[in-house]
This record gives C-alpha cells, structure tokens and sequence, in this order.
C-alpha cells in the first residue's frame, strides 16, 4: 500500500482535522479494549462490579451500544471520508470488519465471546484509522 497518495485531494487543515479524528478513534479503540479486559478481569476473576442482583455496571449494554454508535460515527467520518479522497480500500474494509465484529459482538449474549469479538473488532478498527492517517500523510 502506499503511504501517500499524489491524487488524495484532502487540503492542509482538512488532513490534519480528519487525522485527529481519526486518532481519536484509535484511543476510543484502546479505551473499549482495556474496558473488556478490566470488565472481564473485575467482574469475572474478582467477582467485582455489581451493583447488586446480578446488574454489572462494566457490562451495561447501554455502554457498548454507545461505543458502537461513537465508532460507526468516528469511521464513517474519519475513514469513509478519507478512502472517498484518497482511493485506498484497505483502510475501509478493515474500518467495516472491525465495526461488523463489534456490532455482532453487542448483538449476543455478554460474556467472554462478547469481549473477544469487541477486543478483535476494536483493534481491526484501530488499524484501519492508522492505514487512514498514512494514507494521505505526506510526512510518510
């Protein structure tokens, strides 16, 4: 893949707002994968994080609802709009595949194979918001 692309028609200040985004998305990504693992590590190792009668804050569904409506939103801006100007696919697919798994992982039941799922699709994400950044860098 190339890392720049004589044809990616973003200006200055439209790359450098677009790769805040996108990194953006990439800690949002780091910070819904170590919400899993501690998720996992509190409640299912410690016993921790109930609020009583089985109701666990760190698996609320509201939680992952709104952190795959906020990677859909930072994706679709960030790396939809970036592979429209700079033509590169890779980043799109891999922006699509990481959304699918995390959406497929909020569809099932919570449990281990919910935060595998969402770990996998959040760091499939991530790697498609840094093929964005490089895509249309020309520092690379």
């Amino acid at each position: 893949m190339k890392t720049h692309s004589p044809s990616c028609s973003h200006s200055p200040a439209d790359r450098d707002a677009r790769s805040r985004l996108d990194r953006l998305g990439i800690i949002l990504s780091g910070a819904c994968a170590i919400h899993c693992i501690a998720g996992l590590a509190l409640v299912g190792l410690l016993g921790l994080g109930s609020l009583g009668e089985g109701h666990s804050f760190l698996f609320a569904p509201e939680i992952h609802k709104y952190g795959l409506v906020a990677a859909i939103v930072v994706g679709a801006l960030t790396i939809g709009l970036g592979a429209i100007r700079h033509g590169h696919v890779l980043p799109l697919v891999l922006g699509a595949l990481g959304i699918a798994l995390m959406a497929i992982a909020v569809a099932g039941p919570h449990g281990v194979t919910e935060a595998v799922l969402t770990i996998a699709g959040v760091n499939v994400l991530a790697l498609g918001h840094i093929l964005n950044i490089r895509a249309c860098s020309p520092r690379r």
